[in-house]
């Protein structure tokens, strides 16, 4: 489901990051952007075949650059994301499509607002232990590695420094990643494998919509 081509021309963007060269190919961006439209339309009916999302959002080539003190104007990969349907369920799916062994898949909590970061801390605070059995699986371990994510330095105010899951309760986000090669992207099943990690990282979005959608005592919120 994705060419050669797609990666060929990232590359070729990347060497020629200005707007003269991109109008110049328009045309070839025109046919590549289709063919990456497809290939996550066709993930995400393959998502929908196991999980309950929304629609697809692939992002725009083009980067705001207006904070930013890389003014080039466009990105040098494609991105788009899938998200389960709310209140009920929580979690995202990420695919970024990047040459020189660059594409990546990532799942899970990018920038939870502050209500909902404070509840999974609680629930870290109370009990762990069923997302360290989610983590420590084998499968899930071999599939996805360990949780990422930005943190504190410190305790969070109101926390325990030396609670014995602080590492967890320090984080401010909780994303899963996988990494793929050029040669991994370009072969046919390449859209099935990542609908099968995707499938493997159930257990752990099932814990965190339990979480979100219920209060420390363990009553529904929705």
């Amino acid at each position: 489901m994705i060419s050669k081509r797609v990666l060929d021309y990232l590359t070729e963007l990347e060497q020629n990051n200005d707007r003269i060269w991109f109008q110049e190919h328009k045309a070839e961006f025109r046919a590549v952007e289709q063919e990456i439209k497809e290939a996550y339309n066709t993930l995400f009916t393959l998502l929908k075949t196991h999980d309950d999302v929304d629609a697809v959002k692939i992002f725009r080539i083009y980067r705001d650059v207006r904070f930013s003190k890389n003014k080039t104007p466009y990105k040098t990969h494609f991105g788009g994301s899938i998200h389960r349907t709310k209140p009920n369920l929580r979690g995202g799916y990420y695919l970024q499509i990047q040459p020189n062994n660059k594409s990546f898949i990532a799942v899970g909590f990018w920038d939870p607002n502050k209500e909902d970061l404070l509840r999974i801390r609680k629930e870290f605070e109370v009990d762990a232990q069923e997302m360290r059995d989610i983590m420590a699986d084998a499968k899930f371990k071999s599939t996805w590695g360990d949780l990422e994510g930005d943190e504190l330095k410190m305790a969070p105010k109101g926390f325990d420094k030396t609670h014995t899951d602080i590492d967890l309760i320090r984080k401010k986000q909780f994303i899963f990643t996988k990494s793929f090669t050029d040669k991994e992207v370009l072969a046919p099943g390449f859209l099935e494998e990542v609908n099968n990690s995707f499938k493997i990282i159930r257990p752990y979005f099932n814990y965190m919509s339990d979480v979100l959608t219920t209060n420390i005592n363990g009553e529904s919120l929705i």
